[in-house]
């Protein structure tokens, strides 16, 4: 017994949802309907499309039994878009884009270049985001609604040990070695000379569209920072409260229709803003951001003051926890006493090869060190592509090992909330095919889904 069901349909639709869609087009495929949820269809290319994305990436099981549950799925999030339509939930174009954007970014790291990524597909960057952004939307409304579905849901500490002992003793998970690693970064401060200039910049446009009439749009496809919103001209459509930082949302929904803010500053730099349609608690808008620029020198202080830092601790006169809470610059890590989260699972602990795919340098870093050791002060580029400075330390390093509570209690803690989670979508969705149209083609109707889908045709 594993920790995780694979093909379970819950399972499956959490590894779907979490992981980059493709859109290979099926030649010599003559595209067909070929099961009906509802008022929703699947498509055998859409089947095919996610069959080609799962064989890329896992082993070679049984392609028609892959088939089977990937169609499964596919019904399942068809299910959750009927529910979340009448439930009314709601996904912004900005989140789109955002979850676009992070596939993208994913994509273009598989191929080492994104002139490799536009040759292999044949289109640009712009036209494959624009072929995926329905898709992408119906994932993240199916995402939405599972959430739902379950997000009151808790497991107690005596299920927790409940489902440990159900597992049989030698079917117990082998865990590989894994580490948990702490870090300190420090960002280079930003300049007043720095911070007016971007400031300037942006005051600047502003005066040429309030001033002179020049295009709003033209002038964010041109100048705007935000790459989320400058090649739409700095449009973001339908934007709930929440959706961005308080800042802009305060500017924003403040505006008349057609009106230009004022310049603002938020956590990313100097923004103007239009209001192009307001509908209740929605709005349209227009955007420009500026953000200021780090110089040499810059980094050079943000290294001086993590070296001081650095220093303090191993005079041990401030633990590394306490110095990452008072002083780490990046905000997640921070609040965990600088512990970094995995993004795989959201545990604090890395497999190796986890590892490598999260940060290939930290990898190799990692792997030369100690438990309890503390690196000197070095300079790392995020994600985002900006240099800062970055301090680590080995937490932990385990031992490979049969999964037990003591070592691996997260894991087990968040398996047995798997199986209730598991239970109850199950539940549900026994209960809504009752009143649900279901047809399925005759050429998958052999297949062993997990759930009874015509048991109420």
């Amino acid at each position: 017994m594993n920790f995780v069901k694979r093909y379970n349909v819950i399972f499956f639709a959490a590894l779907l949802l979490g992981t980059p869609l493709t859109t290979f087009a099926q030649s010599g495929v003559i595209d067909k309907v070929i099961a009906v949820v509802g008022n929703s269809i699947v498509t055998k290319s859409q089947l095919e499309s996610q069959y080609l994305q799962y064989a890329s990436a896992s082993d070679k099981t049984d392609p028609q039994l892959i088939r089977c549950k990937l169609l499964e799925q596919l019904m399942f999030q068809r299910l959750l878009l009927t529910q979340a339509q009448k439930d009314s939930i709601v996904v912004t174009d900005a989140q789109v884009e955002q979850e676009l954007d992070r596939r993208i970014r994913y994509f273009i790291s598989q191929f080492g270049s994104e002139q490799k990524f536009t040759e292999f597909y044949g289109k640009s960057v712009e036209e494959f985001k624009s072929d995926l952004g329905s898709d992408i939307k119906d994932l993240l409304l199916a995402q939405k609604m599972q959430a739902k579905l379950t997000e009151d849901m808790a497991v107690t500490p005596s299920e927790i040990r409940s489902y440990y002992d159900k597992i049989p003793k030698d079917s117990l998970p082998f865990i590989n070695e894994e580490v948990e690693i702490g870090q300190i970064i420090k960002k280079p401060p930003v300049s007043p000379e720095t911070k007016k200039e971007a400031k300037d910049r942006v005051q600047a446009l502003r005066d040429r569209i309030v001033n002179k009439g020049e295009d709003f749009a033209v002038l964010a496809a041109l100048y705007s920072e935000d790459p989320g919103s400058a090649v739409r001209g700095g449009r973001y459509d339908t934007l709930r409260r929440g959706a961005f930082v308080p800042e802009f949302e305060a500017a924003a929904f403040s505006l008349k229709l057609n009106e230009v803010s004022p310049v603002f500053e938020t956590s990313y730099g100097y923004h103007i803003v239009e209001l192009l349609d307001k509908r209740g608690e929605e709005i349209s808008v227009r955007h420009i951001l500026i953000a200021p620029k780090s110089s040499p020198n810059d980094l050079v202080k943000a290294g001086t003051i993590l070296d001081s830092i650095y220093t303090v601790i191993m005079r041990d006169s401030i633990s590394f926890r306490e110095a990452a809470s008072r002083f780490s610059d990046d905000e997640e890590s921070r609040q965990n006493g600088g512990l970094v989260t995995n993004p795989i699972n959201g545990l604090t602990k890395f497999e190796k090869a986890d590892l490598g795919q999260f940060d290939p340098t930290l990898a190799f870093t990692i792997d030369r060190m100690k438990p309890g050791e503390i690196t000197k002060p070095s300079i790392t580029t995020t994600r985002d592509g900006k240099q800062v400075y970055r301090i680590l330390n080995l937490k932990s390093r385990s031992e490979p090992h049969a999964a037990n509570l003591k070592d691996d209690y997260q894991k087990i803690q968040t398996a047995a909330l798997n199986e209730k989670h598991q239970k109850a979508v199950t539940s549900w969705i026994r209960k809504h095919l009752a009143g649900t149209y279901i047809r399925i083609d005759d050429e998958y109707k052999g297949c062993k889904f997990d759930i009874n889908w015509l048991a109420n045709q």
